[in-house]
């Protein structure tokens, strides 16, 4: 009896790979920082100046900001961020080993999701046209979230469509916001070319880390259990 059950939680049970979007899986001249810049302009210009601190104001605390202080400006300040998106379409390319990490994921048994902090337009634009949307179960923009990463609220749409039956689930990406985000629904993260430094200032300790998204599948086929406990 125990084995029947054991089959038919394996038959439930879904075994996720999660993957970022920019510099994980498509390369382009998308720059945060200039992106962070020109919306700060934007936000100062409107509302006088933010507090002064050592560090840069990140696009995601300018958002959160503005939500906060004048709602209204909400809808521009995106335009500003879409704007810089979509210049950085032109140069967009394929990271090397992101096809092979992606399907290899698919044959090894695993969902697989893509889970970033850019507009749907953009996200779908750029997957269509490396003929990438076939081979993920979902995708979670931040037109479905109701905060960017680090926030981990895309797990919510995650889970929503999913439900409850995800087994084993691993987050890929190239930041320490999505390590963040992995961190705070317990999923373990797996760090493609991340900044040590970014790393240890947020106290990360991903379960691998990579420089080739190609030896992803080998690592996810030899690190995570099968749901049925083999």
């Amino acid at each position: 009896m125990t084995a029947n059950i054991l089959a038919r939680y394996a038959e439930r049970a879904v075994r996720l790979c999660v993957f970022d979007l920019d510099h994980t899986l498509v390369r382009s001249s998308l720059d945060l920082v200039a992106m962070a810049v020109d919306m700060r302009v934007f936000v100062e210009r409107s509302l006088g100046p933010l507090p002064a601190r050592a560090e840069r104001y990140r696009v995601f605390e300018l958002i959160d900001h503005c939500r906060q202080a004048a709602p209204g400006l909400e809808a521009p300040l995106w335009a500003i961020a879409l704007d810089h998106e979509r210049r950085a379409l032109a140069d967009a390319h394929l990271e090397p080993g992101a096809l092979e990490a992606v399907t290899g994921a698919r044959r090894a048994g695993f969902h697989t999701a893509v889970w970033t902090n850019n507009a749907r337009e953009i996200t779908g634009d750029v997957l269509e046209r490396f003929d990438m949307l076939p081979h993920f179960d979902l995708v979670v923009t931040r037109d479905e979230m109701r905060a960017l990463k680090p926030d981990p609220d895309g797990w919510r749409v995650i889970m929503a469509h999913f439900g409850t039956g995800i087994a084993d689930a691993v987050v890929v990406g190239d930041s320490w916001v999505d390590g963040l985000a992995a961190a705070a629904v317990g999923v373990p993260f797996v760090a493609y070319r991340a900044r040590t430094e970014d790393l240890e200032r947020w106290k990360l300790e991903p379960r691998a880390r990579l420089d080739d998204l190609s030896a992803l599948p080998a690592w996810l086929a030899g690190s995570v259990r099968d749901p049925a406990g083999r």
